[in-house]
């Protein structure tokens, strides 16, 4: 009984293991692309509800597809050319096309009604607005108010700049779940 194996069957193995590797890459690739991803939070402006080097799952599809932005939903986006800035932003969504958006006596206000906040690491130390939110663009502000580069900086956000929504932070395994809304 021969144990040794032939030049032709290492060979086989060999293009079938780089088969599942490119295919294994490929797959990877579009659903990190166009579906869903892991992100590392790099800066502090949504503390306290995210924290600096938290991990988060973002959707990149569904939400396009089958969902709206909502009043709440913490987004990651390219930032427009007025934020000077060219690596992606994460921040919560408070104002909608149409919406009237004031910061006043350190609250918040969307259409004239006092925006609940229990996120919030600090009410915001100044006045803003109103404005009202353009069609096909949103306003995005950091939980840490006070020290989040937001739309009260750089101005609206463009809709077709969001990348996805957050579905829930995966790390540290401690902070495991959706993220407050």
């Amino acid at each position: 009984m021969d144990t040794t194996e032939s030049p032709k069957s290492n060979a086989k193995f060999l293009l079938e293991l780089l088969e599942i590797v490119l295919i294994a890459f490929a797959l990877s690739w579009v659903l990190r692309t166009y579906v869903i991803e892991a992100r590392k939070i790099p800066t502090g402006s949504m503390l306290p509800t995210i924290q600096l080097e938290d991990r988060v799952i973002v959707d990149k599809f569904f939400f396009k597809q089958f969902d709206h932005i909502n009043h709440g939903d913490i987004i990651v986006f390219h930032p427009p050319p007025s934020a000077h800035a060219t690596e992606d932003f994460i921040k919560r969504v408070v104002g909608l096309p149409g919406d009237k958006v004031e910061i006043k006596n350190r609250t918040t206000y969307v259409n004239d009604q006092p925006l609940y906040e229990p996120y919030l690491l600090e009410k915001p130390n100044h006045d803003f607005g109103p404005i009202v939110v353009p069609e096909d663009s949103v306003f995005v502000m950091g939980d840490n108010r006070n020290n989040s580069a937001d739309s009260r900086e750089w101005g609206f956000l463009p809709i077709e700049n969001i990348t996805g929504r957050t579905l829930f932070r995966y790390w540290p395994i401690g902070q495991i779940g959706a993220l407050a809304r």
